[in-house]
C-alpha cells in the first residue's frame, strides 16, 4: 500500500480533545489537517488547517473531505458509520466503518468479543419487557447499561433485583440495554494497540486505571499487576485487533478478577484517555500512532521511557476560578496538557497532567498530592 507522506491533508471527524491532540501530532509531523465538527469553538478546529463546521453526516461536508483529504479517521466511536462508509468509497478510512460499528453498540460489541473466543463479563441483552421476565439471577446484582451512546458512567444504573432492573429499563425509555453482572474486581487495566497490518501491531505498556463516578481519574504506568497478567492483557488486545482486521489505534479495557482472571470490559476504536501518558513517557505517543497507522506507516516504538502517572482534570477543578497552575508548573517532572475548551463544567474533561519519576510509587504519591491541591477549597 502506498504511504501517505507529510504535506498531504488528513481528515478527522470530531473536534474534541482527542481530535485536538491528533491534529497537533499530525501538524508536528508535517501533515495538514481538516477537522469536521459542528462546534465553531471545537478544540481541534482551532488548530487545524481547515475546520468544516457542519454535522457529522452532512453530505456536502463529507464530499469536501473526500476531495481534499488523502485519508480520514475519527476521534470517537459514535460518528455515524454511514459517514465513514461514504468516505471509504473514494479515500482511505481507518478504523473502518465495520470496526467502529462494533464499538457503537454494547450488545454487538460483547457478542463479537465472545464469538472470537475472548472473555467478557456475563451479560444479558435487554431489548424489550419480555427479556426481563426470565430468571435474572445469573446477572444480579448487575449494571443495566444503554446499548448505545453511554460513556463516562452515563447511561448506567446499578440494580440489585429484577424489579430494580425493570424500573431502570423503563427509565431508559425501554431502549436496548445490556444487563451486565457485577464482578468482584481486583483492579482495572487497559491496553492501547497500534496496528497498521498483520505484522505491524504494537502495544503500549499496560495502564492500571482508577475511576471516580464512572470517569477515569488516574492511570498508573506500568500497571502494578503480575507480569503474566500484563502479558495476557497485551495478547488478548492483539488477538482482538487481529480478529477485527483493525487498522488504527484501539483501546481495550479489562477487569482483573480474583485469581488474576481477565475479562474485557469494552473497547474504543480510537486513542484512549488512559493512553494520554504516552504524550510524555513513551517513544511515540498514541496520537502519533494514529497518524502513522492512518498513513499506512508502521507504528513507532512504544518503549516506556519513565514510570508515569496520568491525572484527569475535570471541570470541577475550575469551580472556584482558574486553577493554581503554578503548583503544577513549578515541578520539573510534571507535564500539563489543557484541551482548549471554552468553558468548564462539572464532569467535563478539560485537561490532564503527567507525573514522571524513577519509581511508579513515587510518581503516584506526587500525582495524588498535586491533584488534591487543585481540588476546590484547597
Amino acid at each position: 500500500m502506498k504511504h501517505i507522506l507529510p504535506s498531504e491533508m488528513l481528515g478527522i471527524i470530531g473536534g474534541g480533545q482527542l481530535g485536538r491532540m491528533f491534529t497537533s501530532a499530525a501538524r508536528a509531523m508535517g501533515y495538514e489537517v481538516t477537522v469536521l465538527d459542528p462546534d465553531p469553538e471545537s478544540p481541534a478546529g482551532s488548530l487545524a488547517n481547515v475546520h468544516i463546521c457542519a454535522p457529522y453526516d452532512d453530505q456536502a461536508a463529507l464530499d469536501k473531505m473526500a476531495k481534499t483529504c488523502a485519508a480520514v479517521t475519527t476521534e470517537f466511536e459514535n460518528v455515524p458509520a454511514t459517514s465513514l462508509s461514504r468516505l471509504a468509497q473514494s479515500i482511505k478510512v481507518s478504523p473502518s466503518a465495520e470496526c467502529v460499528s462494533i464499538a457503537q453498540d454494547r450488545i454487538t460489541e460483547k457478542t463479537y468479543i465472545s464469538n472470537v473466543g475472548l472473555a467478557v463479563a456475563p451479560y444479558l441483552p435487554i431489548r424489550n419487557d419480555h427479556d426481563l421476565q426470565q430468571n435474572l439471577d445469573d446477572y444480579l446484582p448487575g449494571i443495566l447499561k444503554l446499548a448505545r451512546l453511554g460513556y463516562d458512567g452515563k447511561g448506567q444504573i446499578r440494580v440489585q433485583t429484577a424489579e430494580e432492573a425493570r424500573t431502570a429499563f423503563a427509565s431508559f425509555g425501554k431502549k436496548d440495554c445490556v444487563l451486565e453482572k457485577m464482578l468482584d474486581l481486583k483492579t482495572e487495566v487497559s491496553v492501547i494497540v497500534a496496528r497498521t497490518g498483520p505484522k505491524e501491531s504494537f502495544t503500549f505498556p499496560v495502564a492500571e486505571n482508577r475511576h471516580e463516578n464512572g470517569i477515569l481519574d488516574v492511570s498508573i504506568i506500568p500497571a502494578r499487576v503480575p507480569q503474566d497478567v500484563a502479558e495476557e492483557a497485551r495478547e488478548m488486545a492483539l488477538s482482538l485487533a487481529e480478529a477485527m482486521n483493525y487498522v488504527g489505534v484501539l483501546g481495550v479495557e479489562f477487569f482483573v478478577l480474583e485469581g488474576d482472571r481477565l475479562v474485557i470490559n469494552e473497547i474504543a476504536p480510537r486513542p484512549h484517555n488512559s493512553g494520554h501518558f504516552t504524550l510524555d513517557a513513551t517513544m511515540t505517543s498514541q496520537f502519533e500512532q494514529q497518524v502513522r497507522t492512518l498513513c499506512g506507516l508502521p507504528p513507532g516504538g512504544t518503549r516506556l521511557l519513565s514510570p508515569v502517572v496520568m491525572v484527569n482534570l475535570l471541570g470541577d477543578v475550575w469551580n472556584s476560578g482558574e486553577p493554581a497552575w503554578d503548583k503544577l508548573m513549578s515541578q520539573p517532572n510534571v507535564m500539563l496538557h489543557l484541551y482548549g475548551k471554552s468553558s468548564a463544567r462539572l464532569g467535563r474533561k478539560m485537561g490532564h497532567f503527567n507525573v514522571l519519576a524513577e519509581d511508579v510509587e513515587v510518581a503516584l504519591k506526587e500525582a495524588t498530592q498535586l491533584r488534591n491541591m487543585l481540588k476546590p477549597g484547597n
